[in-house]
């Protein structure tokens, strides 16, 4: 089974942790490292299949790329 096929709690399309990978569920506690909080931490799995990221930092920011999803950069924080 594909990790995008699994199904979110209503059905919908599953979140998942960028910095964990790990499947955001409903009442559970979903940490995030306080560094990451700042935004100086890049995430390192796609929030959307929870594929691992090819990510890059550089002095004046970084970008993460998704097989799947495409790129997400610390300007626009949007994949695209």
């Amino acid at each position: 089974m594909d990790t995008d096929e699994v199904g979110g709690s209503a059905g919908g399309p599953a979140l998942y942790n960028p910095f964990t990978g790990k499947p955001i569920v409903a009442g559970v506690d979903n940490p995030v490292p306080t560094a990451a909080a700042m935004g100086l931490e890049p995430p390192r799995y796609c929030d959307r299949c929870g594929r691992r990221m090819i990510v890059q930092v550089s002095p004046d920011g970084w970008w993460a790329k998704c097989s799947r999803h495409g790129v997400l950069d610390s300007k626009s924080l949007e994949h695209r």
